[in-house]
């Protein structure tokens, strides 16, 4: 897959069958969506792509919150070159971009820059101007310059729509066990493994630390079920994430113990997998109550993992 960071990067490039939208949790509807244009594009002999901003469009609108990341921009960009994506257009959305009109927005991006003859989004898709642009626009845009539209219906799994709002809302409540329908794959997040206060290997739990990305949608405070990957190999494993308001005042982190397994992690890049939550962070009267409790909660995990 050939990826442009930049409008100014592409150009002259061979006619394509874009799929547009933000894809910012590439969950099983926007897969929908980009393997349509996958597959048409294989159909006609073009190559397919995927439109795409590096920087969510809301973090530009005004008194709007930040939308936080389900995925990284790299994972982001591997799950779409695994749908078999020719180019990926990940561009900045800017000032510039977000006050387009949306025909214009047509004509400079879609048409000149990217070569559509095919183009595929989802239902709602805006664009352009106060996101004035919608659908059927997008289906006039396509018959004034030549390329046709695709509209895909959403994915609805168990009677629900599947969205990055939907699975956001999951991650928020702990219910990391219910992402796996929506994203196709379990809900992970990664960095770097820092040095913590190594309490729990003094308590026998050794564990491998990661700082919050204050980026990312993280669940609550609280221990998971979880795997551990290093190297690319998943190790069962379990979680915690909050402030270990037992031993003092610390910022939000992960900690995770590997179950059997004695390598030195420090400085290396890990990535946490979450399965399911098994109770809330609390605050223990002393240390003995939170070793006896962290002992409960590894049996609880090597159980959940057939240990």
């Amino acid at each position: 897959m050939i990826t442009f960071n930049s409008l100014e990067e592409i150009r002259d490039v061979e006619a394509c069958a874009v799929a547009l939208g933000n894809f910012d949790g590439v969950h099983i509807g926007h897969q929908e969506l980009i393997l349509n244009a996958v597959k048409t594009a294989q159909k006609h002999g073009i190559k397919s792509a995927v439109f795409t901003f590096s920087n969510h469009p809301k973090g530009l609108m005004p008194a709007s919150k930040e939308v936080k990341n389900i995925i990284y921009s790299e994972e982001k960009a591997l799950l779409i070159e695994n749908l078999g994506v020719n180019y990926l257009f990940n561009i900045e959305f800017t000032n510039e971009i977000k006050t387009m009109e949306p025909v214009d927005f047509v004509e400079k991006l879609i048409v000149n820059k990217f070569n559509a003859k095919e183009t595929f989004c989802g239902f709602n898709y805006r664009f352009g101007y106060k996101a004035a642009g919608s659908v059927e626009l997008l289906k006039e845009c396509g018959k004034r310059f030549g390329f046709s539209a695709n509209v895909i219906e959403p994915v609805i799994i168990d009677g629900e729509v599947v969205s990055s709002t939907l699975i956001r809302g999951l991650i928020k409540s702990g219910e990391v066990d219910e992402c796996y329908k929506y994203l196709g794959r379990n809900y992970d997040i990664g960095g770097e493994v820092v040095v913590g206060n190594r309490l729990g290997k003094s308590l026998g739990f050794p564990t491998s630390n990661i700082m919050i990305d204050e980026t990312m949608v993280t669940p609550p405070n609280g221990v998971y079920i979880t795997y551990c990957i290093y190297n690319g190999i998943k190790y069962p494993s379990v979680t915690n994430v909050g402030v270990k308001p037992t031993v003092g005042v610390y910022k939000k982190n992960m900690e995770t113990h590997i179950f059997n397994f004695d390598k030195e992690l420090y400085g290396k890049h890990i990535k946490i997998e979450f399965l399911k939550m098994t109770r809330d962070e609390v605050k223990f009267a002393n240390v003995e109550e939170l070793s006896a409790q962290i002992a409960r909660d590894c049996d609880i995990a090597k159980k959940y993992h057939g240990l």
